[in-house]
């Protein structure tokens, strides 16, 4: 095994069916001989080039075999430093949705309101329920 440090850059341009590098758990493989026997073909194994492959390789959910294989295919490890950054997803801001369609300050109006009459109705009633006992 060979320990050298490839760039991103460098394992980039091995992205074709006769010479395919991909890196996968910081380690540059080269899968170039394996692309016929790869059971899910070798499209699969093309599309992961040029980039961290290895969130598409765990995703799978490769086999015990299918790991142990990978040490015949490694050349070296990634320059870390070259793999740029994952952004997070930040979901664009939107405008608060009313599903109603009932302006807010009627309902702020109404939840100060309905207490209030409740409260007005209790006192009336147990005031005139009061006089007529007197």
């Amino acid at each position: 095994m060979s320990n050298k440090v490839y760039t991103l850059e460098e394992v980039t341009k091995h992205n074709t069916k006769d010479d395919c590098w991909l890196v996968i758990g910081g380690k540059v493989y080269n899968v170039s001989k394996f692309l016929e026997d790869h059971p899910g073909g070798d499209d699969v194994l093309l599309s992961s080039t040029g980039k961290d492959a290895t969130d598409d390789f765990e995703d799978v959910g490769h086999s015990t075999t299918a790991r142990a294989m990978m040490d015949e295919y490694y050349v070296g490890d990634i320059d870390t430093s070259t793999i740029p950054e994952r952004t997070k997803y930040v979901p664009p801001k939107q405008p608060h949705y009313n599903q109603d369609k009932t302006p807010e300050f009627i309902i702020k109006i109404l939840q100060f309101l309905v207490p209030l009459a409740i409260l007005g109705l209790a006192v009336a009633i147990r005031f005139y329920t009061k006089s007529e006992s007197a």
